[in-house]
């Protein structure tokens, strides 16, 4: 018998990129970080916790694998965002939204903001484009 949340896609979406290195990988990744000394250096990770992320985030979809060489290197893989991956970035925005409104004593390390520099939030809108209040989207079960 399988449990009824199994195939939810909140389920899984949380699943893959739910553990907070995974997150911030992404966050580098969407910063525009693609080689694994960036991301080791932006972070701090631990290289056999950085080696697991990035095989995860690829395996997933998040990011691919592309090779380079740097004259007179070794070959190496960069870790480029695919579509899949730079969507992950209004989740993103969204939960360090949250968090900047309702957990105390944080600051936000990213700003998300516009080619033209304009600040931006994430909202809910509806299939017109018009701006809905949180308070009255609710969850339906499907």
């Amino acid at each position: 018998m399988t449990a009824p949340d199994e195939n939810c896609s909140l389920v899984k979406a949380v699943d893959l990129v739910g553990e907070r290195w995974t997150f911030l990988v992404l966050r580098e990744a969407l910063a525009g970080a693609t080689r694994f000394s960036e991301f080791r250096a932006r972070l701090g990770i631990a290289s056999d916790v950085l080696t697991a992320r990035l095989a995860k985030l690829v395996d997933s979809g998040l990011l691919v694998r592309r090779s380079y060489r740097e004259p007179g290197q070794r070959p190496r893989d960069a870790y480029c965002l695919t579509e899949a991956g730079r969507r992950v970035n209004l989740v993103l925005c969204a939960l360090q939204e949250w968090g900047d409104e309702h957990l105390p004593d944080t600051v936000s390390t990213v700003v998300y903001r516009t080619d033209d520099g304009r600040r931006v939030n994430v909202r809910f809108v509806d299939g017109e484009g018009a701006v809905v209040p949180a308070g009255d989207v609710h969850p339906e079960q499907g």
